[in-house]
């Protein structure tokens, strides 16, 4: 069994969808505060499997401590559950150490407790802060975080190295670039509580009307269009990264007991290029306004992923018109199930 924390989340669910369809017994554990248990529905009529559902912040040592010694069977952890936001964490950055380092400390000891050695976790482009050179490979030197968040996962990173280093754990991070798009089911996708801090949920509330603009942050960057530049992924190769991961651990592939790999495109996409690449896939015109740099924001991004195509046997199949089709058909499906 594998246990998903934040498997409720956007990652998480696509995540969970792969592993049950790729034959694994799943269990999912999340605080439902950026998600809602509806999704664990939706999951079970894309799979035809439900996944077990334990709902517990994991934060708490105590609820974790327990929750771990239910958890028999399990074999392996995919760790996705942390709070995300760059600019909330700048405002919140006490709120994101305690979830993200508290939490993940409390998953390490629970799976070391009870036997489980096999680690994937979700980890982030942020720790590169900003890189000097794009595109960025494993490789790069890991720079001073430009936020709270990526500060998190930059020590989250060291933390599991450490301890692979003085236990049986092996663990897998995965240095994911900017996941977008849906399920091609429309079943689910990214649903954030309140007011979006990620760019495609914005986009494509904007264009169903739920917001009544869409704020670019900057248009004076040091790129061609003056606007910042990332690598966005389908979050359905995203998804299919973590299971070829946990293959690699499970059938001892790894080469030593802590491993890092960039998940991307390998292509990097302006925020302008974003806005219009939707209008042109869509045919909906987006009422957006250029608003000052955010705080915590990089310049440019985007990965090299020779070593993930290579080592994993993962390369992204998606591009980014088929991410932002399937966002809106997530959006617009979402949106008539509300009404």
């Amino acid at each position: 069994m594998v246990v998903v924390t934040g498997g409720t989340g956007y990652i998480g669910s696509h995540t969970v969808v792969e592993l049950l369809q790729s034959g694994y017994e799943v269990a999912i554990l999340d605080d439902l505060s950026n998600s809602d248990a509806s999704v664990v529905d939706a999951i079970e009529k894309i799979t035809g499997k439900r996944p077990h559902f334990i709902q517990v912040d994991l934060a708490n040592e105590q609820a974790t401590t327990q929750v771990f010694e239910q958890l028999k069977g399990a074999t392996s952890v995919i760790h996705f559950a942390a709070k995300k936001a760059v600019g909330e964490s700048v405002q919140k950055p006490l709120m994101y150490y305690r979830n993200n380092v508290f939490g993940l400390i409390n998953v390490l000891e629970g799976m070391l407790a009870n036997g489980i050695g096999q680690l994937v976790f979700s980890s982030s482009c942020t720790v590169y802060g900003q890189p000097d050179v794009c595109p960025v490979t494993e490789t790069t030197p890991r720079k001073e975080a430009e936020s709270p968040y990526g500060n998190t996962k930059k020590m989250g990173e060291d933390i599991i190295r450490d301890t692979t280093l003085s236990t049986t754990l092996r663990g897998i991070s995965l240095r994911y670039f900017n996941p977008i798009g849906a399920h091609p089911s429309g079943l689910i996708g990214e649903l954030p509580v309140g007011i979006p801090n990620n760019l495609v949920p914005y986009v494509t509330q904007t264009a169903a009307g739920i917001r009544e603009s869409l704020t670019i942050f900057g248009d004076d960057y040091p790129t061609a269009d003056g606007t910042c530049i990332r690598d966005y992924i389908h979050v359905v190769d995203l998804a299919k990264a973590h299971v070829q991961a946990l293959n690699r651990i499970e059938q001892n592939g790894m080469e030593s007991n802590y491993e890092v790999f960039n998940i991307g495109t390998g292509k990097g996409s302006s925020v302008l290029e974003v806005v219009n690449a939707f209008q042109k896939v869509t045919g909906v015109k987006l009422n957006y306004k250029i608003g000052p740099r955010r705080s915590g924001d990089i310049t440019e991004v985007y990965a090299d992923t020779s070593v993930a195509n290579r080592a994993l046997g993962w390369k992204a199949e998606l591009n980014l018109e088929d991410a932002l089709f399937s966002a809106w058909n997530w959006e617009q499906n979402y949106r008539r199930q509300k009404a």
